[in-house]
C-alpha cells in the first residue's frame, strides 16, 4: 500500500521519533540502528524526506559516506513507514558548501526537534552538540512506502 511523509511524521510523533535506520556494509551485510529521527526537509536541496541528529566518529556515518544511501522504517503497533533515499550529511566532519557552518548549531537543535526532542538548556545542548561532532543526517525521500 502507499504511504507518504504525512504517515511518516504521525508515527515519529507517536513514539518520541523512535525508527531503525539501515545501510549496507563494504560486504553486502546489512548495518542497522535506532535513531530519533522526524520528517525534515533538507537544508540545501530543500527536497523533503527525514532527518536525525548523530554523534561524530559512530559506524553509521562511515557506512553512509561509503554508500550513498539508507532506509529508515517507523513503527507504532501495526502500522508502519519506511523512507529509502540518497544520505546527505552536514556536520563538521561533513561540511557542504552550500551550507553555512555558522548555521549548524541551530540546524542541529531544529532537527532535534523535529523527531521530537526538547532540551532545557540549548546553550548546553549546543555545547554538548560541538563537543560530540554531531551531525545532521538527511535521507531524502525518494520512495515511501507502508501498510496504509
Amino acid at each position: 500500500m502507499a504511504a507518504d511523509l504525512e504517515l511518516v511524521r504521525a508515527l515519529s510523533l507517536r513514539e518520541n521519533g523512535l525508527a531503525t535506520v539501515s545501510t549496507v556494509r563494504a560486504d553486502g551485510t546489512v548495518h542497522s540502528s535506532v535513531v530519533n529521527a522526524g520528517v525534515f526537509e533538507d537544508p540545501v536541496t530543500k527536497v523533503p524526506g527525514v532527518a536525525f541528529v548523530a554523534m561524530g566518529g559512530v559506524k553509521k556515518l562511515d557506512l553512509f559516506r561509503r554508500a550513498g544511501h539508507a532506509t529508515i522504517t517507523f513503527r507504532r503497533g501495526w502500522e508502519w513507514a519506511a523512507v529509502q533515499g540518497r544520505t546527505h550529511l552536514i556536520g563538521p566532519d561533513d561540511p557542504d558548501p552550500d551550507f553555512d557552518p555558522a548555521g549548524l548549531p541551530r540546524l542541529l537543535r531544529e532537527v532535534f526537534i523535529a523527531a521530537t526532542g526538547t532540551h532545557d538548556d540549548w546553550d548546553e545542548y549546543d555545547r554538548v552538540m560541538a563537543a560530540e561532532r554531531r551531525v545532521a543526517v538527511f535521507l531524502t525521500a525518494n520512495r515511501v512506502s507502508g501498510n496504509r
